[in-house]
């Protein structure tokens, strides 16, 4: 989360989901084909936690499946419905829960083995979100460890007012390894103080490089490490701010659905389909994101009509169902 890129990527989706409106719906037969009908939703999808808003709990419900591939919340089986079905949900940080029978990073279906804080949960009191993607944390290892090790070089370059170079002895008795090592220490660590002073004397030379400040500052380097790690998140360039070149109003809006498309929908697909199982709602039900607003403003702020009326050959994105 150093790199301003995962934390750009990270925010982009999480926000997206959390501001989206869970509805409920139950699909009928109409004598034609299956119609989905709304329902009256059930009280914990507008106040999911009690204790915090929706936006907070679904946030980092997707930094979960992003980041760790998976997500927890807690059910107390003291408050259930008189149905059976969950009343209140609470989120576990699924960095800090431990599953016995899974050690992963790829995670093959729930667990029946959940140990949180040293407790261990009956697994029938545990809601698990399972990504159907790989985590960041084991996908993106060696592109973040890429991304810091240039961050680390812009950083060096940034903290020395004097461009790279090299330390020269022009005359005097020759200087031993030892000492040359020592000269060139103490010169960096004069030029890089507080008062940006070095002295050398009349054998020692300071031969400055021809690199530019733009190749110091690896530029080029720092867009391609983010453009790689949007590539493993699927966040479109453009809103990573990294430079992709000649760009148009249009393909602005086409970023915004394919952020949505690409980066958002797997993870929002995933929450609505596991609220959609049979330990969460009655068989027949399920949950879905309304995103009717998010992506009718990718259309030049104009109203998107409904997925559900759009023709099957369309070229809009449909709104993701999670059916039982």
């Amino acid at each position: 989360m150093t790199l301003p890129v995962v934390a750009r990527s990270r925010d982009l989706i999480c926000t997206t989901i959390s501001q989206l409106k869970l509805e409920m719906y139950r699909e009928m037969w109409n004598g034609d084909e299956m119609e989905e009908v709304p329902l009256a939703p059930r009280s914990w999808l507008s106040r999911i936690d009690k204790g915090v808003p929706n936006d907070f709990i679904l946030s980092w419900t997707a930094d979960d499946l992003i980041f760790e591939g998976r997500a927890f919340w807690y059910v107390d089986p003291n408050d259930r419905t008189a149905d059976g079905y969950p009343n209140n949900f609470t989120r576990l940080p699924a960095a800090m829960v431990q599953t016995l029978d899974q050690a992963g990073p790829i995670w093959f279906g729930p667990s029946k083995q959940i140990v949180f804080n040293g407790v261990q949960l009956d697994p029938r009191d545990v809601i698990q979100f399972i990504s159907p993607m790989q985590s960041f944390n084991s996908a993106g290892t060696r592109a973040v460890e890429t991304a810091l090790r240039v961050e680390e070089s812009r950083l060096r370059a940034a903290q020395s007012v004097l461009p790279s170079g090299y330390l020269k002895q022009t005359g005097g008795e020759p200087l031993s390894s030892a000492e040359l090592n020592d000269l060139a220490q103490q010169f960096n660590i004069a030029r890089t103080s507080g008062n940006n002073t070095a002295a050398l004397n009349e054998f020692i030379e300071y031969v400055a490089t021809d690199a530019s400040p733009d190749k110091q500052m690896m530029i080029e380097s720092a867009d391609y490490s983010a453009r790689d790690i949007g590539r493993i998140l699927g966040v479109p360039s453009f809103l990573l701010s990294v430079s992709i070149g000649a760009y148009s109003y249009q393909s602005s809006q086409q970023s915004r659905i394919d952020n949505w498309t690409y980066a958002c929908s797997p993870i929002a697909q995933c929450i609505a389909s596991t609220l959609s199982s049979d330990n969460v709602l009655p068989r027949g039900t399920f949950v879905r994101f309304d995103t009717s607003d998010y992506l009718s403003e990718a259309y030049l702020g104009g109203d998107m009509p409904d997925s559900r009326d759009m023709p099957e050959d369309s070229d809009i994105p449909q709104t993701p169902i999670a059916r039982n």
